[in-house]
C-alpha cells in the first residue's frame, strides 16, 4: 500500500511531494532558489520545478485539509528511500518512533524557544538507518518572532541529508525571512465527497453518515471523523445550533453564551481527559511507582511538569472547542443568509431547514450579515485573550431573532 493512499483531495500536492521524493533518491533536479513561487493548483504537478528537491518545505492549507498527514507521508517516503514509502517505515513514522524522524509540536498556545533550540541540535545528526533525517514542525504559526529567528539559519543552510517540513495555515502566519527560505506547497480544501469517501474507506462509516459528517464539518477531515464516529460530538453540535436559534433577548443571549462555554468545556474534556490519565499512569510507571503510591519529594517536580503541560493542553483544547462552536455558528447563519437571498446553493445544515427558514423570516439579510461579522469579531477577540464569555455574549446579542417579526422591521 502506498504511503499516499489514505490522503484525500490533494492529488496535485501529492504529485509534487512524490516527485521530490523520487528526485531525492536519484539526486536529480535542481534545488529551487530561495523564495521560489509556491506550488499549488492543478498545474502543480507539471510545474517546471515540480521534480526538484529542496531541504526546507512549508505545507499550508486550512485547518482539517491534512497538512500534517501529508507531511508525515512525505517524511516516510524520504526516510524509506522509496517514493511510495514502505510498510515498516510507515508504521514507525505513524508511531513517531523512527530514529530519523523528529517532531516539533505543541499542545500549548505557543512553541517554546527551548524546544526549537533542542530540535535544531538534533537536525545536525546524520541519519541512523534511513536516507534522510526529517524534522516536522506542526503548527509552525505558533512560533513567536524570537522563536522563528532561532530556526531561521537552519532553514537556510541545513545539513545535506536533513529535511525540514513546516506546517501552517498560510504563508502569512510566518515571518517573511522564513517564507523566503522554504518551498511552499498550498493544499486545497477537500471536497465533501472526497472526505466522505475517506471516512467510508478508512473508518468503515455508513455512507449517509459519512456524507453528513463531511458536510457539517465543512470538509475538515479530523472533525468529520469525530462527528462520524462519536455520537456525543454530534449531539453537542446539534445543541449548539439549537441554542443559537433560540436566542430571543439579551437575557437568553447571556444564558446561551454560558451554555456554549460548558459545551466547549465538555468537548475539551472528552478529548483530553483519557489522554491525561494515560500519560500520568505511564509517567508513574516509568518512575517506578505503583498506582496509588505516594510520590516521593524528589520526583514531584517531574509530575508537576507533566501536570503543567496538561493544563496548557487543556487551555488550548478549550480555545479550539470555542472556535469550533463559532465555525459551526458561522455555517448556521451562512445557511440563513442563503435562504434569505434565495440562492440555489446547498445548505450545510439541511437537516434543520425548517428552523433555518423560520430564522430567515425573522430578520433581514443585512441583520444576518451583521451576525456573521459578529462571529468573526468574536473569534478575533478570543484570540486576543478577551474573556470568552464576554465575546460570546456580545456576538449572540446580534443573533437575536423573534418569531413573527417582519423582515422589514428586524
Amino acid at each position: 500500500m502506498s504511503v499516499w493512499s489514505e490522503l484525500t483531495g490533494q492529488d496535485a500536492a501529492i504529485a509534487v511531494f512524490r516527485a521530490a521524493a523520487s528526485a531525492s533518491m536519484s539526486r536529480v533536479g535542481a534545488i529551487p532558489e530561495r523564495g521560489s513561487a509556491p506550488v499549488e493548483g492543478p498545474e502543480a504537478a507539471s510545474a517546471p520545478d515540480a521534480r526538484s528537491m529542496t531541504h526546507s518545505w512549508l505545507i499550508t492549507g486550512p485547518p482539517g485539509s491534512g497538512r500534517s498527514n501529508l507531511a508525515y507521508a512525505f517524511a516516510t517516503a524520504l526516510i524509506a528511500g522509496d517514493p511510495d514509502g514502505d510498510e515498516r517505515t510507515r508504521i514507525q513514522v505513524e508511531a513517531r518512533s523512527h530514529p530519523d524522524l523528529h517532531v516539533l509540536t505543541t499542545e500549548g498556545v505557543i512553541i517554546k524557544v527551548a524546544d526549537v533550540r533542542d530540535i535544531v541540535k538534533r537536525s545536525h545528526y546524520a541519519p541512523s538507518v534511513g536516507r534522510h533525517r526529517v524534522i516536522v514542525v506542526e503548527d509552525a504559526d505558533r512560533m513567536t518572532e524570537q522563536t522563528s529567528n532561532v530556526l531561521l539559519k537552519e532553514l537556510e543552510e541545513p545539513p545535506e541529508r536533513t529535511v525540514w517540513i513546516l506546517c501552517a495555515p498560510s504563508e502569512a502566519d510566518l515571518i517573511p525571512t522564513i517564507r523566503s527560505r522554504v518551498r511552499s506547497v498550498r493544499l486545497q480544501v477537500p471536497s465533501i465527497a472526497d472526505v466522505a469517501e475517506l471516512l467510508v474507506r478508512r473508518d468503515g462509516v455508513d455512507p449517509g453518515l459519512a456524507e453528513r459528517a463531511a458536510r457539517e464539518a465543512q470538509s475538515h477531515i479530523g472533525m468529520a471523523h469525530r462527528l462520524a464516529t462519536n455520537e456525543e460530538a454530534r449531539s453537542r453540535r446539534a445543541e449548539t445550533l439549537r441554542l443559537a436559534l433560540g436566542v430571543r433577548s439579551a437575557a437568553t443571549a447571556v444564558m446561551t453564551a454560558s451554555r456554549l462555554l460548558e459545551i466547549a468545556g465538555d468537548d475539551a474534556k472528552a478529548i483530553t481527559e483519557l489522554r491525561d490519565q494515560e500519560e500520568r499512569e505511564h509517567a508513574l510507571r516509568s518512575l517506578g511507582l505503583s498506582p496509588g503510591q505516594a510520590i516521593p519529594p524528589a520526583l514531584r517536580s517531574q509530575i508537576k511538569a507533566l501536570e503543567d503541560d496538561q493544563k496548557r493542553r487543556a487551555t488550548r483544547s478549550l480555545r479550539d472547542g470555542i472556535d469550533r462552536i463559532l465555525v459551526d455558528l458561522a455555517s448556521l447563519y451562512r445557511d440563513v443568509l442563503l435562504l434569505q437571498l434565495e440562492a440555489q446553493v446547498p445548505l450545510v445544515n439541511r437537516e434543520i431547514e425548517a428552523e433555518l427558514r423560520a430564522a430567515a423570516a425573522a430578520a433581514t439579510p443585512a441583520r444576518t450579515l451583521a451576525t456573521l461579522d459578529a462571529i468573526q469579531l468574536a473569534r478575533i477577540r478570543i484570540e486576543g485573550n478577551v474573556a470568552p464569555a464576554l465575546a460570546l455574549e456580545a456576538m449572540l446579542v446580534s443573533a437575536i431573532r423573534r418569531p413573527g417579526t417582519e423582515r422589514g422591521a428586524a
